[in-house]
């Protein structure tokens, strides 16, 4: 399985080293090199220095054709943007959003963007332990309908267009 990982946090790095430790093909992207100081030093996938709203930065990575395409930054607009240039401009099969405002999740969801939510799954975490109630809304968000094509997202403020792939250890 190919998989792409845009946001290099704790999440991300997370996913990516299980991902890479189960024989999957791993390429994550962050703006930052320190943040792939997160990623296992027997990391073997690809580490890239590159926007991920950016469809050339994109491509050039080798996201093309992805199997799962995650968007986990901490801007729900950022994970919006990598999540719709995935599915529309580069054939990810499946894609998910990270989108903090529980709200939005489902509202991009209805959109057609599977969404994850941490606010609803800390949420529920803390009242399971609790022994309460949990919130009752989804964590995980399907899409409810295909997404189509809408207007293109504005990806001023890139901090640079060029990606830089960089070994785990470089990086």
């Amino acid at each position: 399985m190919k998989a792409v990982i845009v946001g290099c946090g704790r999440v991300g790095a997370l996913v990516a080293d299980t991902l890479d430790a189960a024989g999957h093909e791993v390429i994550i992207l962050d703006v930052r090199t320190r943040s792939f100081d997160r990623l296992s030093s027997g990391f073997g996938g690809s580490a890239v220095r590159g926007d991920g709203t950016d469809e050339d930065v994109l491509r050039r990575a080798g996201a093309e054709d992805a199997d799962v395409f995650f968007a986990l930054t901490e801007g729900d607009n950022r994970n919006v943007m990598a999540t719709q240039l995935a599915t529309e401009s580069l054939g990810a099969q499946r894609v998910i959003a990270k989108i903090n405002d529980p709200v939005r999740a489902a509202a991009y969801a209805d959109l057609g963007l599977a969404t994850l939510n941490r606010t609803t799954l800390q949420a529920d975490a803390l009242f399971t332990y609790l022994g309460l109630p949990t919130v009752g809304a989804a964590g995980v968000h399907p899409p409810t309908r295909t997404h189509h094509p809408g207007e293109p997202g504005d990806a001023t403020g890139n901090q640079s267009n060029t990606p830089t792939a960089l070994s785990a250890r470089e990086a």
